[in-house]
């Protein structure tokens, strides 16, 4: 009997071993018609159950390859199973860029999409926001084409699809001019520092990452990265609002060796390889830790970085590190930043599965005033209702997943729980 499959962190195991790795599309058609249930699996980093299925998997691992480079239109058209690190060095050779990237580059372009998973920039949008076209196998096994020109609506609530839709099988992105980075890390940030110079701190660089365990009156790490061409003169500045530059490179977790990180301390180097803050080649096939994640509004965030403090006592047995980012408003129904500049407070867990079940519905209980939402496809206990009450798409959206889907194949119990459930 095959192995049960297993998450990247190794905290969930699949319902069914039965896992397939078709090569073409017509393949995929195949097995949608004559499967009871289908979920596609990218790179397993997902932490719950949303690409769960009792029935069938499908990897896309075969599907990886760039389909079409549109210098005019500036549009980049690559297959499902491509990961942003490969397309980064891709694109860079053609010179051009993706606006953003996630921080770890080994993820597929679509699974990260999926669930609107981000990078940092108070200008940056999700990664979500670059696609421009979609092709997808339906639960009939049709293959359908959207497009940001042509389907308007229709397209802002397929693109976060929650593996609902259909198996994407090709996305078209966006692209621009590639650029060069530089990345400075600065040590202590005062807490005081953050919250009365915010919008300052906010705006400061092109992707702005801090790092805390929210254990003192100090946060650990500010990661600051600047194009460029961008006038910052890092460079000159060995202090920022009280946060001293650091003379070697850090790890996010300050006392974990540095090696797997992306070049620190100023040196000059392509968009891809410091937007990321890890490095392609230094992913392990097993993470670490446990993740979970939360977004406020721009305007709660002090709110929120204030209720972190207060629950340092709780927080203090299981965390690792906390990261805060930035994404810009989007038009996407099923964003967590649908028409809201957000802040993103990523919580990265030892690995203590019931401490950390435990210490989530305090979070959740303070943030709750604040409308937080959690990130789709990480560790969260809030109910459906409390959920579903912050997305004003979602009967559209359910709707439009019946279109896709009017048998059903695509759902699985995340999907009747926190999207279809009454």
């Amino acid at each position: 009997m095959a192995e049960k499959q297993k998450n990247w962190a190794g905290n969930y195991e699949f319902s069914t071993s039965n896992l397939h790795h078709p090569t073409s599309i017509e393949e995929i058609q195949a097995l949608v018609k004559n499967s009871r249930k289908v979920k596609v699996l990218g790179t397993r980093h997902s932490f719950n159950h949303i690409a769960d299925s009792d029935d069938v998997l499908l990897s896309l691992q075969h599907f990886n390859q760039v389909v079409a480079l549109d210098t005019e239109r500036r549009t980049v058209t690559v297959e499902a199973g491509m990961r942003y690190g490969d397309l980064g060095v891709y694109l860079d050779s053609q010179g051009f860029a993706i606006h953003n990237m996630a921080s770890l580059p080994h993820i597929t372009i679509v699974g990260a999409v999926s669930t609107a998973t981000h990078g940092s920039g108070a200008k940056n949008g999700s990664l979500a926001t670059a696609v421009s076209g979609l092709e997808f196998v339906t639960g009939n096994g049709d293959v359908v084409t959207l497009s940001r020109e042509k389907d308007g609506e229709q397209f802002n609530g397929a693109v976060v699809g929650l593996g609902g839709i259909g198996v994407v099988t090709k996305i078209t992105l966006d692209i621009m001019p590639r650029f060069d980075m530089q990345q400075y890390v600065y040590l202590n940030l005062p807490a005081a520092q953050m919250t009365d110079h915010w919008d300052e701190i906010l705006d400061s660089a092109y992707s702005i990452s801090v790092f805390t365990d929210w254990q003192s009156e100090h946060h650990a790490q500010i990661w600051l990265k600047s194009r460029v061409t961008d006038e910052i003169p890092f460079a000159e500045q060995v202090e920022f609002f009280g946060a001293t530059r650091a003379d070697k490179r850090y790890h996010p977790i300050g006392e974990m060796a540095a090696d797997n990180c992306t070049e620190q301390m100023g040196i000059r180097g392509s968009w891809h390889d410091r937007l990321a803050h890890f490095t392609m080649d230094a992913i392990a096939n097993e993470g670490n830790d446990l993740q979970a994640e939360y977004f406020v509004s721009r305007q709660n965030a002090l709110a929120a970085f204030k209720v972190m403090s207060e629950l340092r006592a709780t927080l203090a047995p299981v965390i690792a590190i906390s990261e805060i980012r930035m994404i810009a408003a989007d038009n996407l129904w099923m964003s967590p930043y649908y028409k809201q500049d957000s802040v993103a407070i990523h919580f990265s867990w030892q690995r203590d599965l019931p401490g950390v079940l435990q210490v989530l519905p305090l979070i959740e209980a303070q943030l709750a005033p604040l409308e937080a939402r959690p990130h789709w496809g990480k560790l969260f206990t809030m109910s459906a209702k409390d959920i579903q009450s912050r997305y004003e798409k979602l009967a559209d959206f359910r709707q439009l997943l019946t279109n896709y889907d009017p048998q059903g194949k695509f759902r699985n119990a995340f999907l009747d729980e926190y999207i279809f459930e009454d």
